[in-house]
């Protein structure tokens, strides 16, 4: 039974991007606050009305975001 849904988020040209690694879940935002919302609310509205269980999942599953940060940036 799965406890996480785990995301990994990289900042494209114009938007970070987070993509789930075990559900089909995928969003954007132009900041990293904006792409928390919305990892939250994609979360809520692909579990929603769904049963947990069925799809492998405890009942309050948490969310995990790992990001990317280029190279450049670290030597900044």
């Amino acid at each position: 039974m799965k406890r996480t849904i785990q995301f990994h988020v990289w900042r494209s040209e114009k938007f970070y991007v987070a993509q789930a690694a075990d559900v089909p879940i995928v969003t954007q935002g132009t900041t990293l606050d904006e792409v928390a919302k919305n990892v939250k609310e994609a979360v809520e509205l692909y579990l929603e009305g769904e049963d947990l269980e069925s799809l492998g999942f405890a009942s309050y599953p948490q969310v995990l975001v790992s990001f990317e940060i280029a190279p450049d940036a670290v030597h900044a």
